[in-house]
């Protein structure tokens, strides 16, 4: 019986090519992330990255170091690895922490998987070993978005997710611009961040469609639950639940309401065991499904491709952001072809030494 003997973290710091600005004043200039690692006593080791991202969750280094080292290593040293209702009860002591939570959840998922002599991809890859890959376009002046998306088709990525909502008519115009550059050879969509109002959805929803757009993810803030209900019932795009949806519960919240025609699903806040629950009562419900990167490094992104590649995820996940940044997490980069991430080619994740620092 192999049990969990140490959980430890250790924050590192990515630069990045250029800010990432989204919502109505958010952005993001660098990675500061956490590496999260449980350790058995028997000698295996796990590994796993949490985003911190203050401004959606609440969570920092400081906080998600605070809630690990004294509540959740607490409750889950000594237990084994296999004993999932212990575990399970560890995570429900605490409350919200959901990327602390999410990345020790794919940690321990890790951790057992080596104990069993096997890779976590091993474990947990579906059947699809070409997972078709989108890249995150923040908002920025349209020459700088022109700019960075060819950059990025050049590398072999053929989706974008633009963020939109400060500015309708520069959000139509850089739509515009991307769709003559690049024609159908790439696929557009929007993630307004909850920027709309119930007021002005449906007419901006009808003019994004209009440009050619895929879907758009939360067009409006999650706490108009009748009116999201009733823009989806509209069907004039596709809509996507991402913010609506940080818990199970919340999903079957949307569920019932029925807000939503895809789910994307963020193993960073999720882990791959609560992430698992969620792509099972999404395809139950015929919902199409994406994985989130949360804007993760090369270890957050490679372990979200793995779950990307099970059944069940059938839109473009968010797997490319490492081509935002100066040097990774991995000493080896992901790599895309034709638009696809190949889970054949995966590296193993060894991490590069060079960017963490002391906690």
């Amino acid at each position: 019986m192999t049990c969990i003997a140490r959980i430890s973290t250790q924050a590192f710091r990515l630069e990045m090519k250029g800010a990432l600005r989204w919502g109505q004043g958010s952005q993001l200039n660098a990675l500061h992330h956490m590496l999260i690692k449980v350790e058995t006593d028997e000698g295996h080791t796990g590994i796993a990255e949490a985003p911190v991202r203050p401004t959606i969750y609440g969570e920092t280094l400081a906080s998600m170091k605070a809630i690990i080292r004294e509540h959740l290593a607490p409750a889950l040293v000594g237990v084994a690895l296999d004993d999932t209702q212990s575990i399970a009860r560890a995570f429900m002591m605490i409350a919200n922490n959901h990327v602390a939570k999410g990345a020790l959840d794919i940690a321990i998922h890790d951790a057992k998987a080596a104990a069993e002599g096997v890779s976590l991809q091993r474990v947990w890859s579906g059947h699809n070993t070409r997972i078709p890959v989108s890249f995150i376009l923040g908002i920025s002046d349209r020459d700088s978005m022109l700019k960075e998306a060819r950059y990025v088709v050049e590398q072999g990525v053929k989706v974008f997710k633009i963020k939109i909502g400060r500015d309708l008519k520069h959000d139509s115009e850089v739509v515009s611009v991307l769709r003559h550059e690049f024609g159908d050879d790439v696929t557009l969509y929007a993630d307004a961040n909850e920027t709309l109002t119930p007021d002005n959805a449906a007419k901006t929803l009808t003019q994004l469609a209009k440009l050619g757009l895929a879907y758009v993810e939360e067009p409006l803030p999650t706490y108009y639950l009748k009116d999201r209900s009733n823009l989806k019932k509209a069907q004039i795009l596709p809509i996507i639940a991402d913010d609506s949806c940080f818990s199970l519960n919340d999903l079957k919240r949307e569920l019932e309401a029925d807000t939503f025609d895809i789910l994307n699903i963020k193993p960073a806040r999720t882990g791959f065991t609560t992430s698992d629950a969620m792509l099972t009562l999404a395809t139950n419900a015929s919902k199409d499904v994406m994985i989130g990167s949360q804007a993760s490094s090369g270890l957050g992104t490679l372990h979200c491709a793995i779950f990307a590649s099970r059944t069940g995820v059938n839109k473009p996940s968010e797997l490319s952001f490492p081509l935002k940044l100066h040097s990774d997490s991995l000493t080896q980069p992901l790599e895309f072809k034709d638009g696809f991430l190949l889970l054949d080619e995966l590296p193993a994740p060894v991490i590069n030494p060079g960017v963490l620092h002391e906690d």
